[in-house]
């Protein structure tokens, strides 16, 4: 169980790709959790997603985890599967509960009741990439993965000469 929820490849894109959802949802988590970057903070937050949107307090909770926790997670790359599930499931809520009656496209010219559905499709394609193959190079998941699962270093694939890692190098120059 354990090293299917944090194993990965050494792999750079999935790791830059990672790194941009976890600045996202940190700052959005933040915004709600702690009232960073000019948002409303716990109380509010909690307030409206209770009181305004109906959403139970356990889920409301859950949500706002989700976004701080899990951007935090996702940024250093821990449990990153469990990370992007989590704000998988948030993009979904927010797709069914306020978004999905907007359209497809974002609010661009101020003309629809509110925003489209566009940027929750794109970070659900993201979340579903890492939930598939982990959180990429650079990641605790793959320090883990790699030293305790696989037995092997954390530079590994790094520490070998490029000759040995490029065999057709010479032949190329």
């Amino acid at each position: 169980m354990l090293r299917r929820l944090i194993d990965t490849v050494p792999d750079h894109a999935i790791t830059l790709l990672r790194l941009v959802l976890g600045v996202v949802f940190f700052a959005h988590g933040a915004q709600k959790a702690l009232g960073w970057f000019g948002g409303p903070g716990w109380n509010a937050t909690m307030a409206g997603f209770t009181g305004q949107m109906g959403i139970p307090s356990p889920f409301a909770v859950l949500a706002v985890c989700a976004e701080f926790l899990g951007g935090i997670g996702l940024l250093i790359g821990f449990l990153a599967r469990l990370a992007a599930f989590g704000v998988a499931v948030n993009m979904c809520v927010a797709i069914a509960m306020v978004h999905g009656p907007n359209g497809f496209f974002m609010n661009w010219q101020g003309t629809q009741h509110g925003e489209g559905i566009e940027y929750h499709v794109m970070v659900l394609a993201i979340t579903v990439l890492l939930m598939v193959h982990g959180a990429g190079a650079l990641s605790v998941d793959h320090a883990i993965s790699a030293r305790w699962l696989r037995g092997g270093e954390f530079f590994a694939p790094y520490s070998r000469p490029v000759r040995a890692r490029f065999p057709d190098l010479q032949q190329r120059l």
